[in-house]
């Protein structure tokens, strides 16, 4: 019941007894006051109210109870008509009863009588909806009986849900996420970027894959999880089905026994904050929305998308929150430290073997950051003039994986 509908009379009389008292002891100013409240609230003529107010309050029970006007003939007739057109409701029912019943009779469903005929042709819309509350239906309508669907994805209810904390100072902890190049349509198979954050740091790994199932996530995994300079102790992903699919979690728990999985909470997406943030500054601010679906794009973002890693952990200082001050109950003010490259950032925490911090050095020293930048805007603008697939093309998604050695394995 909303706030707007009328009451009925069992709740005008709770209310009107819960009255009773103030009014009782009241003054004949404030009475006329209750009373004028009173009226409007239960929307009853004033002098109805005087008068249970001033005599009784409750619904006087019915002495014996009325019987009823149709038979079980009638209801009999009633359930087989109400079965055969599903269970529609009394208003959509009642003015097809007899029209119905002649119809079941000639195909010898059933039985029915000229009197049984004439209480059809009579009975009120009222008496029908009593009489579907009475009978109802044994068996679920058809048209509710559809696929049984499993109640949310049991293996993922595995995986606890929680967030990386914003002030974590270990690297490692990974917030994981999927970006849909798809464009207009989600038809058909297309390109995906799976790109992992790491929260301390900010460094970021990224690696476009066609389609998002189970061969090429594994694949994307292991391309990155032997690329990122340092040990992976947390995958952080939403409650994305591609994530918790039974394959890639055997995947984890057979290759990467030591990393742990835990979950974002369903439709929060502040849970996964750094990776959604670089949703779009690393991947959509570069790729923007269009759809990319074959195999020469595909190679053409590996290129964009190798650049955009140098380009980003390399040499593109970020600020991080260092600490949140409350002004209000719900409002804060956040200090930033000093601007720094994920790769700085890494050296500074000392989390880097010798020989890889060394390597990551002269890398660095080896790249010219204009012409860097360069690169990027030159396949950017040659990703952008390729054509998207036909309708009806098919691609052989093994020949777009990185680790093809490792993959032909599992065959």
């Amino acid at each position: 019941m909303s706030e707007t509908d009328p009451m009925n009379i069992d709740e005008r009389r709770k209310y009107l007894q819960r009255m009773w008292e103030r009014y009782h002891y009241a003054s004949k100013a404030d009475k006329t006051m209750l009373l004028d409240e009173m009226e409007a609230v239960t929307g009853m003529h004033r002098k109805s109210i005087i008068r249970l107010m001033k005599g009784r309050r409750c619904r006087k029970k019915r002495e014996r109870e009325r019987g009823r006007a149709y038979g079980t003939e009638v209801e009999d007739a009633l359930r087989v008509i109400a079965r055969s057109l599903d269970y529609p409701c009394a208003e959509r029912l009642q003015p097809y009863l007899v029209w119905m019943a002649v119809q079941l009779s000639a195909h010898g469903e059933l039985v029915v009588t000229s009197k049984t005929l004439e209480a059809l042709g009579r009975i009120s819309i009222s008496t029908v909806k009593r009489m579907l509350r009475r009978i109802g239906p044994k068996t679920e309508k058809i048209a509710s009986i559809q696929p049984k669907r499993p109640r949310g994805n049991s293996l993922r209810r595995q995986y606890p849900m929680s967030r990386i904390a914003w002030d974590i100072a270990e690297a490692g902890h990974l917030e994981v996420d999927l970006v849909h190049h798809c464009g207009a349509s989600v038809r058909g198979e297309y390109i995906y970027t799976l790109q992992w954050v790491d929260v301390a740091s900010g460094w970021c790994e990224i690696f476009p894959i066609f389609g998002r199932g189970f061969l090429v996530m594994r694949d994307a995994f292991e391309y990155l999880h032997q690329r990122i300079p340092f040990p992976v102790n947390e995958f952080h992903p939403d409650n994305g089905d591609e994530f918790f699919s039974q394959f890639l979690l055997r995947y984890f728990e057979d290759k990467l026994p030591e990393v742990h999985i835990s979950r974002s909470r369903p439709f929060q997406k502040n849970d996964n904050r750094y990776v959604e943030e670089n949703n779009h500054s690393l991947v959509r601010a570069y790729l923007g929305d269009a759809r990319y679906d074959t195999v020469s794009q595909l190679a053409v973002l590996r290129q964009l998308h190798q650049k955009l890693w140098l380009y980003h952990n390399f040499f593109q200082p970020m600020m991080k929150v260092k600490a949140k001050e409350y002004v209000e109950p719900l409002k804060y003010r956040r200090k930033f430290d000093t601007a720094q490259t994920p790769f700085d950032r890494l050296v500074q925490m000392e989390c880097l073997g010798e020989a890889t911090q060394t390597e990551l050095e002269n890398l660095r020293q080896s790249i010219d950051p204009l012409a860097l930048r360069d690169e990027i805007e030159q396949l950017i603008m040659e990703l952008s003039v390729l054509p998207c697939a036909e309708p009806g093309a098919k691609i052989n998604v093994y020949d777009t994986l990185i680790m093809k050695e490792e993959a032909a394995e599992l065959q």
